[in-house]
């Protein structure tokens, strides 16, 4: 169907790329039927360059959604839209996370959680009880047979800064270092003393996938919104600047003693 009203269109898949945003091998694998998903906002725009009819957009919505409601994240649009960041962690083969100021969210405890979303005073109660059930569900691909290898480069400030009592933070380090010790988890830390880094722009998350022709997608928030990179040059760029903070960091087994270290500080504290 999409290459059909690519044709007709007389455009190019460079030229359509350019137009909507979309990259090119994503264009190529959904005209091919290959891809196995895309964002809400790359389907608008495709919508909004072919001018689809009321049958051929009611024909695209209800794909959407029957792909989207395939995922426990379809009753979770509150949170995650469409489902998009979801869908993209349960389909990975490999993680890859740099976080500045907070544990991740597949590594953290709930009352972790609870402690983060309860530092502002942008979430009612109920609103906290979902982000919290919500991550949950997404932790559950560490949880599989056979989970996606998960790599995190913390930076010490991550692991310093207490979140809502040093009891909270010291069962949330002890998870960490549980974590830490499964075969297809690795925690860096990125200590203070390593001083400026690639990755001093803010956090984010790669996602690599299985088939090698599946391109990665880069994932980083805002207060306001959830960004997804998936552009060539821009992926290159994110995955510079991840490797640069993991040749920083402390090595595996060094991560776990400065973890154990930090929980014997805060079992001191307590």
């Amino acid at each position: 169907m999409f290459r059909d009203l690519r044709e007709e269109s007389g455009k190019t898949l460079e030229t359509v790329s350019k137009e909507t945003g979309v990259p090119r091998a994503t264009l190529g694998k959904l005209e091919t039927a290959e891809l196995k998903r895309i964002r809400a906002d790359q389907l608008d725009a495709l919508a909004g360059l072919y001018e689809f009819d009321d049958d051929t957009w009611a024909t695209v919505q209800q794909l959407a959604k029957d792909s989207a409601e395939r995922g426990w994240w379809a009753q979770y649009k509150d949170l995650y839209g469409r489902g998009d960041l979801p869908s993209f962690e349960v389909e990975s083969s490999f993680i890859r996370v740099y976080e500045s100021q907070v544990v991740p969210g597949l590594l953290q405890t709930s009352e972790y959680t609870r402690a983060v979303f309860t530092g502002t005073s942008a979430f009612t109660e109920d609103k906290i009880a979902r982000h919290m059930d919500g991550r949950r569900e997404r932790q559950a691909i560490l949880e599989r047979e056979h989970p996606p290898e998960y790599a995190a480069v913390l930076d010490e400030s991550a692991l310093r800064r207490v979140a809502g009592s040093p009891e909270v933070m010291h069962d949330q380090l002890l998870h960490l270092v549980e974590l830490a010790r499964r075969p297809r988890v690795s925690i860096h830390v990125l200590p203070f003393e390593a001083g400026m880094h690639g990755a001093t722009l803010g956090s984010f998350q790669i996602m690599d996938f299985p088939e090698t022709t599946d391109p990665s997608i880069g994932f980083s928030e805002t207060p306001t919104s959830l960004v997804f990179v998936e552009e060539r040059d821009d992926m290159r760029r994110m995955d510079s600047m991840w490797r640069e903070a993991h040749s920083a960091s402390l090595t595996a087994n060094q991560s776990i003693e400065f973890l154990e270290r930090a929980i014997e500080f805060l079992g001191d504290k307590s």
